[in-house]
């Protein structure tokens, strides 16, 4: 048996679909870390829904805390902007699942209703995400935190996960505030920061993304995803500068 996991706060735009796609589990675990919208109100609509809340401890902690509130020891852990396919539920539940193992999954990351095939960090995405809870767990990261693999084999699922991780302009102005004050408290002690090197990270940033990954393809989409990913880049190191001041 597995349990499904969900990290949400404000989610309610996204989190009836990723809902919908789970009634095949007999359990998902929200854990809901300050939500003032009615994501919670959502939730109590699904009778397989379990949901804990609590501060806000960081990314790696917070998946952590949700797995040790499961059921099952079997965890499958999706973000509440994703939802799975009909074919990777079907995949998912007709596997043997063997603890050596963990189980990664192809994510099909979506902006502006277009399937991005381009740019840094958008594709190819392959996340693993399905793990025994007494073999491994998440690291301890605040923000960009993994599934630790450790003597684990790694099995690559076929079926996509879909990912709309920015609906609107906003999205991407609202995550770069978050995920750049996390990079800086992550990194505080071990990073040191500076001008040039927010200005070398951001223009790589871009050279990387719009270039090296074929961001010229896809179009306006492209362009504006790799100028967040340099804008993200120079931000992270100034807001580095500041909290070593």
């Amino acid at each position: 048996m597995i349990t499904v996991t969900v990290l949400t706060k404000n989610s309610s735009q996204t989190l009836s679909k990723t809902l919908n796609a789970l009634k095949a589990f007999d359990e998902v675990l929200i854990l809901d870390t300050g939500s003032t919208d009615n994501t919670l109100e959502i939730a109590r609509q699904y009778p397989n829904v379990t949901i804990h809340t609590s501060a806000f401890i960081g990314f790696g902690p917070a998946h952590n805390l949700a797995s040790s509130l499961a059921k099952h020891e079997w965890i499958l852990s999706i973000d509440s902007d994703e939802v799975l396919s009909d074919s990777l539920i079907e995949e998912i539940l007709s596997l043997k699942l063997n603890k050596n193992y963990v189980y990664s999954i192809g994510r099909h990351n979506f902006f502006n209703g277009k399937h991005i095939k381009w740019c840094g960090g958008w594709h190819p995405d392959r996340v693993v995400r399905l793990y025994n809870r007494e073999e491994t767990s998440f690291n301890d990261a605040m923000v960009h935190e993994k599934i630790l693999i450790n003597e684990l084999n790694v099995v690559c699922l076929k079926a996509p996960l879909f990912h709309t991780p920015y609906r609107e302009i906003g999205d991407f102005l609202n995550k770069m505030q978050i995920y750049t004050t996390l990079f800086a408290k992550q990194n505080e002690e071990k990073k040191k920061g500076s001008l040039l090197k927010a200005i070398l990270h951001s223009w790589f940033a871009f050279f990387k993304s719009y270039i090296l990954k074929r961001g010229f393809l896809g179009g306006k989409e492209g362009f504006i995803i790799s100028a967040y990913n340099a804008h993200t880049a120079f931000y992270k190191y100034l807001k580095l500068i500041k909290i070593q001041d």
